[in-house]
């Protein structure tokens, strides 16, 4: 019994001198302050993160062709805002983000959204003994951070009227998961979207219904968490059909008959038609027998003809092909 109390004697006294030590021993230092003035800055420690962004089209988006086309080399300045913004905390949640004047090739970069006023950087936990001492922020995870660039056209609203707000299924959700699904691997900042056609293909079905002696055509929104598509007035869905190739023999020409898309401010002949989320929509294919349909999505709006009746996907490397359908009476 006297060894028993002299051993938990020893086991209190160890536990003491460890809470004194932990009460009074000196923390981490925090690490001194740094400047942080290009996102190469962060290469080094956050290399997967790093790599995730250099492949993004985040990355690209000062020097998206597309982009350099549509905006006439960005002579439209509207457009500086959201491809080179200053950072989102800088100019505040949900609000339009500014333009900023240096380090533009970079895009949408690590600063963009991470950098804090004053100089800390908004992460996922305060660790300030860090080289960037980050700053745990919740705001990094709202819709309405993406919003100040993401809402300009509506998105977040569209998605703030979907079932996904009800069930507090957010963007990260869908375009920066957890990589393996795993919180302790971080998020994956590829920030994969409309430039990735697996995701665009898991964000609508394509159905073909007999009725009479024609077709009705049935496109619904079944995983986007806002309309289809989205985000930019560049942005279109077009459906074509044609008559089933026999074998051997050479496929018929696409004939276009129905497009999905938001116009520019001056295409006012043009009806604004979305899918919204969770819609599905039937469109009359007025063909009696056998066809072929496919559903073609394109980042620029415009074919090389003007007139639809000849507009042709097919070998055209800005329409990518989402659904194809075959379907025999």
């Amino acid at each position: 019994m006297k060894g028993l109390r002299a051993g938990l004697g020893v086991v209190v006294s160890v536990l003491g001198l460890w809470a004194l030590t932990a009460v009074f021993a000196p923390g981490r230092e925090a690490a001194p302050v740094r400047t942080f003035t290009s996102s190469q800055q962060c290469r080094e420690c956050h290399a997967e993160v790093f790599a995730e962004w250099e492949a993004s089209w985040h990355r690209e988006s000062w020097r998206d062709p597309d982009v350099v086309a549509l905006s006439n080399d960005f002579s439209n300045t509207d457009c500086i805002d959201c491809h080179a913004p200053r950072p989102v905390l800088e100019t505040g949640i949900g609000m339009r983000v500014l333009p900023r004047s240096s380090r533009r090739s970079e895009g949408v970069d690590c600063i963009s959204c991470h950098a804090l006023p004053g100089g800390r950087i908004a992460g996922t936990i305060d660790a300030p003994a860090a080289p960037c001492r980050p700053v745990a922020t919740l705001d990094l995870q709202r819709p309405e951070f993406c919003g100040g660039c993401h809402d300009q056209h509506l998105t977040v609203q569209q998605w703030k009227e979907s079932d996904y707000f009800e069930q507090g299924i957010a963007c990260m959700d869908c375009h920066m998961p957890f990589r393996g699904g795993d919180p302790n691997r971080g998020r994956d900042h590829r920030c994969l979207g409309g430039h990735d056609m697996d995701l665009v293909r898991s964000a609508v079905a394509l159905r073909g219904v007999r009725e009479g002696e024609g077709w009705v055509i049935e496109i619904e929104n079944i995983g986007a968490g806002h309309s289809f598509p989205t985000d930019e007035r560049s942005r279109a869905a077009d459906l074509f059909w044609r008559p089933p190739t026999a074998p051997g023999a050479q496929a018929a020409p696409w004939r276009h008959f129905y497009r999905i898309r938001s116009p520019y401010r001056h295409e006012v002949d043009i009806i604004d038609n979305l899918l919204a989320a969770h819609e599905m929509r039937r469109i009359p294919l007025d063909q009696e027998g056998a066809v072929e349909v496919a559903l073609f999505y394109r980042l620029t709006p415009y074919y090389a003809e003007a007139d639809p009746e000849r507009w042709n996907p097919t070998g055209d490397p800005n329409a990518f092909l989402v659904h194809s359908l075959e379907l025999t009476p």
